[in-house]
């Protein structure tokens, strides 16, 4: 059964004139527990379709489903329960002037859990970091450690869809495989499903069963990884992309 459905998906910013049509009838389905990736050059309109996917995008349409339910214009407080979004830059989506407790405290709060401190702890140690980091400022961490205290407030919720946009994009060559292994890890336990945005196809491949690749805000393939791994792709811009890979 499919967790997260997309339908015709059609994004745009600005209107008239001045109207940009970032992404076009662009449709995929993730099924339950699996993890899917998107691909393509900077301003494909990857990105683009998890920010409509999570309400961030004023200008949509199409349909867009998750766990059976359709996603109405209006996002609804209980789909936040369902559907979280790592961002690329940690630093950046971390307030820098509250500590590891209030992030993920304030967000559970939100969410109406009551026993805060026990899941703080929990979460700490899911993400493999430990209480001992629960009292630090963001900029008090490194950039591996920041993405963790990002990806703790993401589970906060306890979602079934983790929409991920380059998380290990902004962070040291060193770190990535760390916080790659770490969402395979949590991906299993937690039963998680993943849409995941990355220009990097090696990391699509360690991530994902299956892909869509984009060009100029239009999905023109869409395959599963061994033909990513054994360089099958049927489209010309699938085969250039791959080629420029190697």
């Amino acid at each position: 059964m499919s967790m997260l459905q997309v339908e015709n998906l059609n994004v745009w910013f600005g209107n008239g004139r001045d109207r940009v049509d970032a992404v076009r009838n662009a449709s995929f389905n993730v099924e339950r527990g699996a993890s899917f990736g998107i691909v393509g050059e900077s301003g494909s309109g990857k990105s683009t379709i998890l920010r409509a996917i999570l309400g961030l995008t004023p200008g949509w349409s199409g349909a867009i489903s998750v766990d059976g339910q359709p996603v109405q214009k209006k996002r609804q407080k209980s789909f936040y329960k369902i559907v979280q979004m790592v961002f690329q830059d940690p630093y950046a989506s971390l307030h820098p002037r509250h500590s590891v407790d209030q992030v993920l405290g304030e967000t559970l709060y939100l969410h109406g859990f009551r026993d805060i401190d026990a899941r703080v702890v929990k979460l700490l140690d899911d993400v493999g970091l430990g209480s001992k980091f629960r009292f630090r400022y963001p900029h008090q961490l490194s950039g591996g450690q920041r993405q963790r205290v990002a990806i703790a407030r993401a589970l906060a919720p306890e979602p079934k869809v983790l929409l991920l946009d380059e998380p290990t994009s902004a962070l040291d060559v060193s770190v990535q495989a760390e916080i790659l292994n770490l969402l395979t890890d949590l991906r299993a336990e937690h039963d998680l499903t993943y849409a995941m945005v990355s220009h990097d196809l090696s990391v699509v491949g360690h991530m994902c069963e299956r892909l869509a690749v984009m060009k100029d805000g239009e999905i023109v393939e869409i395959m599963d990884v061994d033909a990513l791994r054994n360089n099958k792709a049927t489209h010309p811009y699938s085969q250039d992309l791959l080629a420029a890979s190697v």
